[in-house]
Parts: C-alpha cells; structure tokens; sequence
C-alpha cells in the first residue's frame, strides 16, 4: 500500500489547526493546514485556481462559520469539486446544521470541535477509502 494520504484541515483557529495537524502527524498522515480566505489572500478554489492542499488530500476536516457568505461559497464548491470517496467532516453548531441543511446534505457533520478519537477515526476512514481506491485500481 501507498504512503497514507494527505489531510486537509480547514480550520480558523490556528490553535486548533496546529493540534490537528500534530495529531494527524503521529497517525502517519502528511497535514496541511488552511486557515481559510481573507483580504490578502483569497481562496483559490473560488477563483477557479489550482489549490494543492485541497487537489492532494485525502480527506478534509473543515471548520468554519458558515454565516459568512464566503465560507458557504467555499463549502458549496467543495460539494461541487470533492470526489465522493474523500471523506468530508463539516464542523458546526447544531443551529448551523438546521440552519444550512441544504447546504450540508452529502456531508458527514460534527457538532462539537473534533476530539482526538473523532480525528483518528477519521484518519482510519481516509485509509479505508485509500484501500478500497488502490484494491478498485487493482481490479
């Protein structure tokens, strides 16, 4: 089997990020860290660019305020771009969840900040889809 795949970690609080890359370090998984657009650097998937993080992951944990109408655009374009076999965790608040429905339908939703069994369970399901992509490949 290939090396593990890359996790994108999607996440305002650089504090957060940080855990969460270090964490998923120790599972083995290369990290990268978004800490999402702002005025001096716009997202790339919104301008219809390359993004390497999110073009190599192999799973995505993306925490963000979805009543920025950004974010929502951001969200919207990863339901749009994503292939369906890369897990995708959407972290919000449980008003957030009945709020956006619409927009989280497809996605699996966390309504509490990722503790370190939901980010291992969720580097044990990015290797099952790796698994299950590499044994369809083999086919």
């Amino acid at each position: 089997m290939k090396d593990k795949g890359e996790i994108l970690i999607d996440v305002r609080d650089p504090g957060y990020g940080d855990f969460a890359e270090g964490f998923m370090g120790k599972t083995g998984h290369p990290t990268s860290v978004c800490h999402g657009p702002g005025e001096s650097h716009p997202c790339p998937v919104l301008e219809g660019a390359h993004c390497e993080h999110l073009e190599d992951a192999r799973g995505v944990v993306f925490q963000f305020d979805l009543d920025d109408p950004v974010i929502r655009e951001v969200l919207q374009k990863y339901k749009e771009i994503v292939p369906l076999e890369i897990p995708v965790r959407v972290v919000v608040s449980e008003e957030q969840r009945a709020k956006y429905e619409g927009l989280l339908e497809g996605f699996e939703v966390w309504n509490r900040e990722p503790t370190v069994a939901d980010l291992d369970g969720f580097a044990a399901e990015v290797e099952a889809a790796d698994y299950a992509a590499e044994a369809t490949q083999d086919d």
